[in-house]
C-alpha cells in the first residue's frame, strides 16, 4: 500500500496527465538531435528545459558545458535534491538522456518528426504520441520527472525528500563522446551516490512490466580500405587492380564462420556459456521468435544467429559483429564507372560479461591487418565504445524497484536483459563501483532510430506511477 505522500503523488499524476503529457510534447518539440552539428543550439535549448523543469521541482539544477573550448561537447544537466534532514536512505543517481536519433529518411514519417502527434489506439496499438524521441528517451525521462513535480506540487518535499542526483546527458545517441570525462572531473558530486537508476530500456509486452538487470556493452569502429591514389575507369582498369569495395566486402565477410560465431581470435575471452538458470527463466517467459520476426516483416526462417543458442540467448547473453554502414564509389543517380580510390563500413560489436570495448577493438584492427592486399592500407577508428553491465537481482535496491513496479502496475515484474548498449552503466561501474537499475516502460514497436517512433500513454502513465511508487520504496528503505 502506498504511503500517504505517494498517494497523493499518484492521485495528482491522474488528475494532472494531460498537462504532464503537454510537458513532454514542448520538450519533444526541441529537435536536439546531437550527431549533426547544426542542432547544436537544439541541444542547448533542450538541456535547458529539462533543467527548468527540474528547477520547478524544487531541485538545485545546473546546465554544465562539456568538452573543450575548441572542441565544445553538447550539455549536461546535474540537479540535485539534498533529501530530507532525517532521511537516512539510499542516494540514487538518475540517468537519463535528452538528445535523440537523426530522423532520417524523412518521407516516412506521417507527420513531421517534430511536431508531436497524439494518435488513438487501434489494432494492437495503444494511444500514443508520436516524435522523434517519444521514447528514446525524452519520454521516459519525462515519467521520472513528472514523478518528481507530482512530490512537489502535493506539498511533500522535493523528490519525496529522497536524496537524488540527476545526469541528463546530450550525446548519447552520438558515442557520449564527453561523458567520460564529465564523470571523472565531477567525481566529487557522484560519489556518494550508492546506485543508478535509468529508463531507457523496455517491458516484454503490453501489460507486461519488467526490470532489465543487464545491457550489452558496444565497440563502434569506422574503418576504410585504401588502394590506388585516385578513383579509377573501371573499363581501363577493371580485372587488372583489386576493387576497394571488393576487398572490403571480401574481407568483413570472413567476420563469421559457418556457424555464425565471429572469427576474431579472442573475441571470446571471458565470454561464460548461457547460466542454465538463466536459460530456464527465460525459457518460461514464453517470448516468441517468429512473433518478433514477423513484426518486422521476417519469417520464422529467418531466425538466424550463433549456432546452440536460442534467439533470446543470442540477443541478452551472447556477443556479435554487425556491419552498421557501408559505402565506397558513386552513390548518386544515372551512371558513373569507375573503380573506387577506398570503400568504408562502419562495424560494430555488442559485448557480454567482462569483454572489454577497448581489447575487441584492437582484436579487431589487427584481424584486419593481417588481411591486407597487396600495396593497399587500413584507416581504422574508433568511433566510441562501453562496457557491459550487468546487476545482482537479490539486490536492496533491485528488489525495492521490483515492489514499485509491482505497486504501479499490479502485475509481478520480469527479471529480463537487454540486447541494447547503455555505455554510462559500465563507466558508473568501472570508475565509482556503483551498479545500475534499468526500469523502462519501452515496447518492441515503438520503432526506436526509426520514423514514427513513439511512446504509448499507457506506457507513460505506468512510468510515472512507477517512478513515484520507487521514491516510496526508497523512503520505507528507512525501516528495513
Amino acid at each position: 500500500m502506498a504511503s500517504p505522500s505517494a498517494q497523493r503523488a499518484l492521485d495528482w499524476l491522474g488528475e494532472n496527465e494531460n498537462a504532464s503529457v503537454n510537458r513532454l510534447i514542448d520538450w519533444l518539440r526541441i529537435a536536439s538531435i546531437s550527431t549533426d552539428p547544426q542542432y547544436a543550439v537544439e541541444c542547448k535549448r533542450a538541456a535547458q528545459w529539462a533543467a527548468d523543469h527540474l528547477a520547478g521541482s524544487g531541485l538545485d539544477a545546473q546546465v554544465l558545458a562539456t568538452g573543450t573550448p575548441s572542441s565544445p561537447g553538447h550539455p549536461i544537466v546535474l540537479a540535485r535534491s539534498a533529501g530530507a534532514n532525517d532521511y537516512r536512505g539510499p542516494h540514487v543517481l538518475f540517468y537519463g538522456h535528452y538528445d535523440v536519433q537523426p530522423v532520417d529518411p524523412l518521407e516516412l514519417w506521417e507527420s513531421p518528426p517534430f511536431e508531436p502527434a497524439i494518435r488513438e489506439g487501434g489494432a494492437g496499438v495503444g494511444r500514443r504520441i508520436v516524435a522523434r524521441g517519444a521514447v528514446d528517451d525524452k519520454g521516459q525521462v519525462a515519467t521520472f520527472l513528472e514523478a518528481l513535480r507530482a512530490y512537489k506540487v502535493t506539498g511533500s518535499a522535493p523528490a519525496g525528500g529522497v536524496k537524488f542526483t540527476v545526469l541528463l546527458e546530450g550525446e548519447e545517441e552520438s558515442g557520449s563522446a564527453n561523458l567520460e570525462a564529465f564523470i571523472l572531473a565531477n567525481m566529487a558530486r557522484l560519489k556518494d551516490c550508492d546506485v543508478c537508476l535509468i529508463s531507457d530500456t523496455g517491458m516484454l509486452g503490453r501489460g507486461r512490466p519488467a526490470i532489465t538487470y543487464g545491457v550489452r556493452g558496444l565497440a563502434y569502429t569506422e574503418v576504410t580500405l585504401h588502394g590506388p591514389n585516385q578513383d579509377l575507369h573501371s573499363g581501363l582498369w577493371g580485372g587488372r587492380v583489386l576493387n576497394p569495395i571488393t576487398a572490403l566486402t571480401q574481407t568483413l565477410a570472413q567476420l563469421w564462420d559457418g556457424r555464425r560465431r565471429v572469427t576474431i581470435p579472442g573475441f571470446y575471452d571471458g565470454v561464460p556459456d548461457v547460466h542454465p538458470q538463466e536459460r530456464a527463466a527465460w525459457a518460461k517467459l514464453g517470448l516468441s521468435a517468429s512473433e518478433s520476426l514477423a513484426s518486422i516483416g521476417l519469417p520464422a526462417g529467418a531466425d538466424v544467429g550463433e549456432a546452440g543458442f536460442s534467439a533470446v540467448e543470442r540477443e541478452w547473453a551472447r556477443p556479435t559483429a554487425e556491419i552498421n554502414g557501408i559505402y565506397g564509389g558513386y552513390t548518386g543517380a544515372g551512371a558513373k564507372t569507375v573503380i573506387p580510390a577506398h570503400a568504408s563500413a562502419k562495424v560494430s560489436f555488442r559485448l557480454v560479461a567482462d569483454q572489454d570495448p577497448a581489447r575487441v577493438t584492437k582484436l579487431f584492427f589487427d584481424w584486419l591487418a593481417d588481411r591486407t592486399p597487396a600495396g593497399f592500407r587500413w584507416e581504422c577508428k574508433d568511433l566510441s565504445g562501453g562496457f557491459p553491465a550487468t546487476l545482482p537481482i537479490d539486490g536492496v535496491h533491485m528488489q525495492a524497484a521490483t515492489r514499485a513496479l509491482r505497486a504501479a502496475s499490479g502485475v509481478e515484474p520480469a527479471m529480463i536483459k537487454s540486447g541494447g548498449s547503455i555505455p554510462v552503466a559500465g563507466m558508473l561501474k568501472k570508475h565509482l563501483g556503483m551498479s545500475t537499475i534499468f526500469m523502462g516502460f519501452g515496447l518492441d514497436d515503438d520503432r526506436v532510430h526509426s520514423p514514427n517512433e513513439k511512446f504509448e500513454l499507457d506506457c507513460f502513465r505506468l512510468g510515472c506511477r512507477s517512478h513515484a511508487m520507487f521514491i516510496d520504496e526508497l523512503l520505507r528503505l528507512q525501516s528495513r
